[in-house]
C-alpha cells in the first residue's frame, strides 16, 4: 500500500468558533470540507518508509513549535475495491 505524508498549517479556532461546536456537538476541524493548507508532500511505497520521513518532517521547527502538524495517510490501491 502507498501512503501520503503531508506536512501542514494548523489552522486557528476562534473562541466562538470552539464554543459553537461543542455546545451542538460538532467537530471543529473538518479536514473532508475544509483541509489544511499542504507545505509539503512525500509519497512512500510502505508503512515503514512512510514513519521515516514523517519522523524526519517532524524535526522541522515549525512542526516542533506546534505551528505545523505531519500526516500519513494510507492512499488506495487503484482498481480495488475499498475495505
Amino acid at each position: 500500500m502507498r501512503y501520503l505524508i503531508v506536512r501542514t498549517e494548523i489552522r486557528a479556532v476562534a473562541h466562538d468558533e470552539l464554543i459553537a461546536a461543542v455546545t451542538n456537538g460538532q467537530c471543529i476541524r473538518d479536514e473532508r470540507n475544509t483541509p489544511e493548507l499542504r507545505r509539503q508532500t512525500v509519497c512512500a511505497e510502505d508503512r515503514d518508509a512512510a514513519m521515516r520521513l514523517a519522523r524526519a518532517l517532524s524535526t522541522v521547527g515549525s512542526v516542533r513549535s506546534g505551528r505545523q502538524r505531519v500526516k500519513v495517510v494510507p492512499l488506495p490501491i487503484a482498481g480495488a475495491a475499498p475495505t
